[in-house]
């Protein structure tokens, strides 16, 4: 596999820290137990928790390094988390995924929009009917707006289950989240 730069960058055990606050609230009170794939997983930080809490987890991260961290934790801990190395934007989103989770991976800069608009228009059409997509983003109005109007224009029906503000104390900022349902 091809070393990336955060191969580097996971030679820090929890190098982003712990899950943001509403993230963890939304798992944690959300009543479905179903599988989340979450693309983007790096060493594990969401996945591990979300997996501690009865969820089926599928990681997908093109990181070698934090992958081999998340399935070594995972295997530590006996739950249902599985870290795969991969290219998020073509991992298929099968019949078998009940939410998407993206966590920090939208940033809707100059250079990426059309990218993360294509990719965020993927999921939306791949994911099954009743399955659910959710978007940590760090709060800025343009890039919401660009995810915001991204779900709107889409085919589908969405209501939405959370959309709120979290402070995250290790990162000095706050981030907002987003979860939808395809109805």
């Amino acid at each position: 596999m091809k070393r990336v730069a955060y191969d580097d960058y996971y030679q820090e055990p929890d190098y982003f820290g712990n899950p943001y606050p509403s993230l963890i609230d939304f798992f944690t009170n959300y009543e479905s137990r179903g599988t989340v794939l979450d693309l983007g997983c790096g060493q594990g930080r969401d996945s591990l928790f979300i997996g501690e809490l009865g969820y089926k987890v599928i990681g997908i991260d093109h990181s070698t390094v934090g992958i081999n961290q998340l399935n070594e934790e995972a295997n530590k801990r006996n739950i249902d988390v599985d870290g795969m190395v991969g290219n998020v934007y073509d991992f298929p989103i099968t019949k078998d995924i009940d939410i998407v989770l993206l966590d920090s991976m939208l940033h809707f800069y100059k250079n990426d929009v059309q990218k993360e608009t294509e990719f965020v228009n993927k999921i939306l059409t791949e994911l099954k009917e009743g399955g659910v997509f959710v978007n940590c983003i760090l709060k800025g109005e343009a890039r919401e707006n660009i995810l915001k109007k991204i779900i709107n224009e889409s085919p589908y029906e969405w209501g939405t289950l959370t959309d709120r503000y979290t402070e995250y104390k290790e990162a000095n900022a706050e981030f907002h989240l987003l979860a939808i349902k395809k109805g």
